[in-house]
């Protein structure tokens, strides 16, 4: 076929696409219930109509994209079994059966690893150097941060890379009780192999976030069903790779049977065109949940995040021991500085970050109150419902391919 011959026909069919997509959502009843739903093969796989996947530690959020048409996934790190049992029943209750899916933190490598007397959070804590309480210490008296009164002292600490053997399995059939959750999900790594073999057993699917064309190889190995290729922008845990580059390595290394889905600095119907055209199923989006008007989000936290630019992020290991996207504060500048004595492996430096952070949230300390939050923070600048981000984002995705359409056309 001649050029002249191709480009017409590959516009028609982007046109094509575009007029069945613009059907599809401009039809009554939530952007359209009828006929085939506008989709990409890993969202009719999972039953869902748009193919935006919303992480989220508050189950509100998670409701509230999963019935607004994308595919909520909770993150479970804070939550017990029986905490996440209370979770799960109710986003149940509150989706109308439409599948959602759950995310876990379990890192390959941490102190503790393989449980025991250990691994518990006693031991870890008292393997946590005298001189690292002493800087944190100093670092809150600087900003008059009072200590907890005894009665709000102790009780219980969340830190990623913690209580992971022990909890682990008990949490896992939780999510398998629930016939909702339709996808298990590691932030961390590849999964450990007793996940992927119980929840396919279950007949549920399991995502793997991945940094880099090798990890993602590694976990398609192991039996992984969908890969996040995770870019540097975004929030949390991440590599060093830019999305741009990372998403069709990753694309073209796991071949066309492994569902990508695109992560790192999106939010908006234009990012996640341009997530598709580089070969992703989907987007993976967090950052963009965190200032919904469902959110529970810290409000010191939340007022940052409103007033920061794409610049005031940082990845640093001050928050949990792995490098982790964040909100720059006095908190990751004090442990890049000439006087700290080094970040601690996970999860002791997630003990500390969390014992700190109770003292500076109690009193709303903005100078030290951060957050995991990626690049496209600086376009987070109001509160605004779910179903709102969510149609808008859609609403973007047509305009944009109606636009690229047209320039084909043309």
């Amino acid at each position: 076929m001649s050029v002249g011959t191709a480009q017409p026909v590959f516009s028609c069919y982007i046109m094509c696409c575009f007029v069945n997509l613009m059907s599809h959502v401009t039809s009554e009843s939530h952007y359209g219930t009828k006929g085939e739903p506008m989709s990409t093969p890993i969202a009719k796989r999972l039953g869902i109509e748009f193919p935006i996947f919303a992480f989220s530690h508050c189950r509100d959020v998670v409701a509230a994209v999963t019935n607004a048409g994308g595919f909520g996934v909770l993150g479970a790190l804070a939550f017990g079994p029986e905490q996440l049992e209370i979770e799960l029943n109710w986003i149940d209750e509150h989706v109308s059966g439409k599948p959602y899916g759950v995310d876990f933190a379990m890192p390959v490598n941490y102190v503790g690893k393989g449980g025991g007397e250990d691994a518990s959070f006693e031991s870890l804590d008292a393997m946590i150097p005298a001189q690292h309480r002493e800087f944190v210490d100093d670092l809150l008296e600087r900003y008059n941060v009072p200590e907890l009164p005894p009665e709000l002292e102790g009780g219980q600490v969340a830190a990623a890379g913690l209580n992971v053997d022990a909890m682990g399995p008990s949490q896992i059939e939780v999510c398998l009780n629930h016939p909702n959750v339709k996808m298990i999900v590691n932030a961390l790594g590849p999964p450990p192999l007793y996940v992927i073999e119980r929840a396919h057993e279950a007949g549920i699917l399991v995502g793997g976030l991945a940094g880099s064309k090798v990890h993602a190889e590694r976990q398609v190995a192991i039996g992984v069903d969908v890969i996040v290729a995770q870019g540097t922008e975004a929030g949390g845990h991440c590599g060093e790779i830019s999305t741009m580059v990372l998403v069709p390595e990753v694309v073209d290394a796991v071949g066309p049977d492994i569902p990508v889905l695109a992560a790192g600095g999106i939010a908006t119907g234009r990012q996640m065109a341009a997530a598709i055209a580089l070969g992703a199923q989907g987007a993976w989006t967090g950052s963009m949940w965190l200032t919904v008007s469902e959110a529970d989000t810290n409000p010191a936290a939340l007022e940052n995040m409103l007033a920061a630019t794409s610049r005031d992020t940082v990845r640093s290991k001050a928050m949990t021991g792995k490098p982790a996207r964040q909100l720059r504060t006095a908190w990751t500048d004090a442990w890049e500085s000439e006087d700290s004595p080094g970040t601690l492996p996970m999860p002791l430096q997630g003990i500390l970050h969390q014992e700190a952070g109770r003292r500076t949230q109690r009193v709303g300390t903005r100078e030290l109150i951060g957050f995991p939050v990626g690049q496209i923070v600086g376009r987070l600048n109001k509160v605004r419902p779910t179903k709102d981000v969510v149609r808008e984002m859609v609403e973007e995705w047509i305009d944009t391919t109606e636009r690229m359409a047209s320039i084909l056309s043309d």
